[in-house]
Formats: structure tokens, C-alpha cells, sequence
């Protein structure tokens, strides 16, 4: 791909391949995430005159064309991209190009050594109780205690007489947007298609990342 057809932006999308170890030249161990690239595209540009604010769309996820509505397909074919995308987030820019309308996002701003936040859905653990959702510590095991796993008083007095909201107790653990912030960037190998960041990430195995340039570093 000629590189007029590209763009450099603070932010990409990939798809979360699993973690391993590589060794340095020192011979330490560095954990990394491994991160799958896939192709990004510039949808939609949005500026101050037309939409109020200036932005690229920024459309990822390809599949099979029957498996994308028509909707999609008519914007995907406006916007000159060929690729059938399914998944569509949005980037605030200073002053958004129309002219960049089309191109696909490169990997110029993530070099090695770079530090990046990253964001993802984290795991769905489904229904938890207290001591594993918010790590309570629970009742004695035995002598006949009946106070093990459960939540203990939730109540107050008389006054105020009501449960407060945000009061912990079971319920659904998990699936929520999480970002982890300055990580470094270890490895881009464009040919093989991966990119290698230190530590862990939000999500599961072939769930998507949101990779960013770091907003404290």
C-alpha cells in the first residue's frame, strides 16, 4: 500500500491474541500481551462546520459480506473503503482532514519503547458473591457458625432505614469497559501482522483492543 493512502493516528484497533514471554538481550523475561493488527479505515470525517465537532470514524472488523446489513455496506462503499467492516468507534482530532476520507490508519505513531493506554471489555465472570466480587473476608469455616460465604448485615437504623446505593453485594462481576494506562510498546512486526505490549490488557483471547498513545506519560 502506497503511503498516501495512509494515515498516522494516536490511536488503533487489533484484536487480543494471548499472552507469552520474550527474552531480552540481557536475558530477562519481559510478559507480553500479544496483539493481533487488522485493518483500519478512515469511514467518516467529521468537522466543526458540518457535524459540530471534528473527528474520524474509524471503522474495523472485517467479515464475510452477507453478514454485514446494507446500511453498512452503502456507507462503506460512499466512504471508497472496499473492506466489509462491521464495528465502528469514533476519534476527536483538532482539525479532521477530508481528504483523509478512505485511507487506512498506520502503525507510524507505535514504534518500540512507545507508551500506550489500553482499552478493552474485561472477562464476564457472570454471578458472584461478596468474597469473590469485592474480596470479603467470610465467617468462620466451623463450630457451628451459619455465617460462612454470605453477604452479613446490609441494614442500618431506623433512620435513614433504607439500603444505600452503591452498597456492596453480589451480583454480576466482569464485562465492563476497563483501560490500563502506560504500558510500553515491546515489538511491531508489520510483516507477520502483531504488535507486543508489556503486561497484561483488558479481555479475552480474539476480543478487540483499543490501543492509544498514553494521556500521562
Amino acid at each position: 500500500m502506497s503511503e498516501t493512502n495512509t494515515i498516522d493516528l494516536p490511536m488503533i484497533l487489533g484484536v487480543k491474541s494471548g499472552m507469552t514471554r520474550i527474552f531480552l538481550d540481557s536475558g530477562d523475561s519481559v510478559p507480553v500481551t500479544v496483539v493481533k493488527l487488522i485493518p483500519n479505515y478512515i469511514t467518516s470525517v467529521r468537522t466543526e462546520t458540518k457535524d459540530g465537532h471534528s473527528a474520524y470514524q474509524i471503522g474495523y472488523g472485517e467479515k464475510r459480506e452477507k453478514l454485514i446489513n446494507k446500511a453498512t455496506l452503502g456507507h462503506l462503499k460512499k466512504s471508497g473503503v472496499e473492506a466489509n467492516l462491521s464495528k465502528f468507534t469514533e476519534l476527536r482530532v483538532d482539525a479532521a482532514d477530508e481528504a483523509s476520507l478512505g485511507k487506512q490508519v498506520s502503525l507510524g505513531e507505535f514504534t518500540p519503547d512507545t507508551w500506550v493506554d489500553v482499552s478493552g471489555v474485561s472477562k464476564g465472570k457472570g454471578f458472584q458473591g461478596v468474597i469473590k466480587r469485592y474480596n470479603f473476608a467470610g465467617g468462620p469455616a466451623a463450630h457451628g457458625s451459619h455465617f460462612h460465604r454470605t453477604t452479613g448485615s446490609i441494614g442500618n437504623r431506623a433512620t435513614p432505614g433504607k439500603v444505600f446505593k452503591n452498597k456492596k453485594m453480589p451480583g454480576h462481576m466482569g464485562s465492563e469497559a476497563k483501560t490500563i494506562q502506560n504500558l510500553k510498546v515491546v515489538e511491531v512486526n508489520e510483516e507477520k501482522g502483531y504488535l507486543l505490549i508489556k503486561g497484561s490488557v483488558p479481555g479475552s483471547k480474539n476480543g478487540f483492543v483499543k490501543i492509544s498513545k498514553a494521556q500521562k506519560k
